[in-house]
């Protein structure tokens, strides 16, 4: 039997693709950037296909490319001759274990259908980004996620308690225990989350719930400048006891941007400011959150309160307070447009560092100093996640110059480095970052990663060309 042949045997006809017009879907990523010719897509139904798959691929030393809801922005799924196996159809939710706040779900769960699910019993899953309704499972730990939430919950990994993984070799590594604690040797679940698909394919996830807030209270804040923010950010935490979910940076020139791609929506403040913050809180005891006598929220009380004396001590410039439901998405659809704003101008060269919170301006203003001495002409965009330190720094060259968008680059990670930082927050490497991580990983953490990749991948067929520079 050809390989083909024996997949279609393994998995049923149907789901071997391998026609142009039926592997576009999946051939071509969302930014455009990257388009590949897979030798076939693979459409396995359960864990058990997968496995089959990896069998035979193994056995003809066959590359191997996972993909899950192909919204990566790295080229991290890109399969030129590769199969490219798709989790789509993994999509199951099997458990919402509401007493001890977990959900076990299929790599091909959307991201928002996790969402809706575990809703209806009043709990949430906090990972949430503006790609939530077509990310899924499989990708979101595939690149160890962060997203708008990272500053109250934590990343992907702090979010997931068990897995299963099929090995490059078909076998499967079961790892789904909901436990908190599990001393019994190395972290091998910790070891797959964030491999890019690399080391192992996720089929299946127990992930960590919590409870549904009964009340947010979200607002616009302008701040005299980045490090005023950050003492807005300290100040909220104490004031309320950690309770801020989300503490999101906009410049200017991101809601100018947002304005010129959305001509109906509005400025969030009467005035235009440079430093725009949303902020968001979450709360679930019945104190912050039972309406008062007048029908107000008291954790939005208490944020119009702090935000009233910051402005009283000019730390605060401007606020607005989401007054309902419908003011509050507001707000959030002009942060959750970055990727659409960021990539409507090309040429461009997108980004995704994390630098210690004090050091974001200090990055910012660094990179307004390269980018001008690199290219005159060029300008530049960002925004980020600042309760973490995550910049999403996109710069618009004036010639798409292969020279000039290395100097870029290379200014990029210049500036990282110097403080501490690191190259690649929440996206991922893939295929994009495999020049910086040659520069700029430290060399006995890639030996060691290339180690590891060796003696679980020996043939090279998962994922073959990303993460590892050569």
């Amino acid at each position: 039997m050809s390989l083909l042949d024996e997949l279609r045997a393994a998995i049923g006809e149907t789901y071997v693709l391998t026609q142009a017009a039926d592997t576009a879907k999946w051939a071509n990523d969302w930014t455009g950037q990257y388009r590949s010719k897979p030798l076939a897509v693979l459409r396995p139904a359960d864990t058990s296909e997968v496995s089959a798959i990896m069998q035979i691929a193994h056995a003809s030393s066959t590359a191997v490319v996972p993909v899950s809801g192909n919204t990566g922005l790295n080229g991290g799924a890109a399969a030129d001759g590769a199969l490219l196996l798709s989790l789509d159809r993994l999509n199951q939710i099997n458990e919402i274990d509401v007493q001890g706040r977990t959900a076990t779900v299929g790599a091909g769960v959307i991201l928002a259908a996790v969402h809706d699910a575990v809703a209806e019993h009043d709990l949430i899953f906090p990972l949430t980004f503006g790609a939530r309704g077509s990310a899924m499972i499989g990708g979101v730990l595939s690149t160890n996620a962060g997203g708008s939430n990272v500053v109250r919950y934590g990343n992907t990994r702090d979010l997931v308690m068990g897995i299963e993984v099929v090995m490059a070799d078909g076998q499967i590594m079961n790892l789904l225990g909901a436990l908190h604690k599990d001393n019994s040797g190395l972290n091998l679940k910790h070891l797959m989350i964030g491999a890019e698909g690399t080391l192992g394919i996720i089929t299946k996830a127990v992930v960590k719930l919590s409870p549904k807030p009964r009340a947010y209270a979200t607002a616009m804040v302008a701040c005299p400048s980045l490090d005023g923010a950050l003492t807005l950010l300290n100040r909220v935490q104490e004031t309320t006891g950690g309770a801020v979910e989300a503490f999101e940076y906009m410049p200017r020139n991101f809601v100018a941007g947002h304005l010129a791609l959305h001509p109906t929506a509005r400025e969030p403040f009467d005035a235009p400011y440079d430093v725009n913050i949303l902020i968001e809180l979450g709360a679930t005891a019945p104190r912050d959150t039972t309406p008062t006598d007048n029908g107000e929220i008291p954790i939005s009380l208490l944020l119009e309160e702090t935000l009233a004396g910051m402005f009283e001590t000019g730390a605060v410039l401007d606020a607005v307070v989401a007054q309902n439901d419908a003011q509050r998405a507001e707000m959030w659809a002009r942060r959750e447009s970055a990727a659409e704003i960021a990539f409507a101008r090309k040429p461009f060269i997108d980004t995704d560092v994390a630098v210690p919170l004090p050091k974001v301006a200090t990055f910012l203003d660094a990179m307004t100093r390269r980018l001008a001495a690199i290219d005159p002409q060029a300008s530049d965009l960002a925004v980020a996640h600042l309760g973490d330190g995550n910049i999403h720094y996109t710069a618009y060259p004036s010639t798409d110059a292969p020279a000039i968008r290395d100097a870029i680059k290379r200014a990029v990670e210049d500036e990282v480095q110097k403080l501490n930082g690191s190259f690649s927050a929440e996206h991922g490497v893939g295929l994009s970052k495999l020049a910086t991580m040659r520069r700029c990983k430290d060399p006995v953490a890639l030996a060691t990663m290339k180690a590891i990749k060796k003696a679980l991948d020996p043939k090279g067929i998962l994922n073959p060309g990303k993460m590892y520079p050569d």
